[in-house]
């Protein structure tokens, strides 16, 4: 995987942002591959597809390339709110490259977020555009990073140093099961595991995810049973091969996140 950008690529543009996406989904379809099978390279798809830029001609696989100078692991801008919550009920998001690139065109960190840890948890609705917007009333969207798991935010590159491409099909593999949840599940799941993974530890309590029960009941305000959905996703993660049952009330998580 190379680092360097071809920014010659978007001398025939005035606009910044039109030289920004030229440059940078030229790179992507040179250098990106897939992470759910073998094939080590990604197909373009034609300029104005919505929502996806690249796929994958072996598995289908699809993804989309969110580019900028910024680098904020916290959230990202994105488009309409209906349409991304549509997209998430109906399990028709893309998988989600968030590309760095420097003032010297040379990529810094590019991150992939898989496809089946997007819920409706981490996609927070923006405020309507003022009446004297040009598209008055049009509700946009943020992507909530940090809500998303360590486990499904695979670091391509990471302060320009490349992850070899084998560690990070392993990666992927290590988090496939949770692909196999049915989307209405997908949100408690992914979110106690989230909490799991901010506890830090490799072994802990109940009573520590326990902790997280305000933040849960926040997240899923239409659930009064907070405490006994957490030992139920508690269940199926075991299930799922992402944590030992140790004792009564202990638990040991069974793979470390990589993010």
């Amino acid at each position: 995987m190379k680092l360097d950008l071809v920014e010659s690529l978007g001398s025939r543009y005035d606009s910044p942002q039109q030289i920004a996406r030229v440059v940078t989904e030229d790179w992507a379809a040179r250098n990106l591959y897939c992470v759910a099978c073998p094939c080590d390279f990604l197909t373009r798809l034609l300029a104005n597809t919505r929502a996806v830029d690249l796929f994958c001609p072996q598995c289908k696989q699809v993804f989309q390339l969110k580019s900028s100078r910024n680098w904020n692991q916290t959230k990202i801008v994105d488009a309409a709110y209906a349409s991304m919550i549509s997209a998430v009920r109906s399990s028709n998001v893309p998988n989600l490259v968030v590309m760095q690139y420097t003032n010297f065109w040379k990529v810094r960190n590019a991150l992939l977020v898989s496809s089946f840890f997007f819920t409706e948890t981490v996609i927070e609705k923006r405020k309507p555009l003022s009446s004297v917007a040009q598209r008055a009333g049009w509700v946009g969207c943020n992507i909530l990073l940090k809500q998303i798991p360590a486990d499904g935010k695979l670091r391509l590159i990471a302060d320009g140093v490349v992850t070899p491409t084998h560690r990070i099909r392993s990666q992927f593999n290590q988090i496939r099961p949770l692909s196999s949840l049915a989307v209405g599940l997908r949100g408690w799941t992914l979110d106690v595991l989230n909490t799991i993974r901010q506890i830090q530890k490799t072994e802990f309590a109940l009573s520590e995810v326990y902790s997280f029960e305000t933040q849960l009941a926040a997240a899923h305000p239409g659930n009064r049973n907070v405490r006994e959905k957490i030992r139920q996703q508690l269940q199926r993660l075991r299930d799922l091969g992402f944590l030992q049952f140790v004792s009564p009330g202990r638990y040991r998580a069974s793979m470390n996140a990589d993010g």
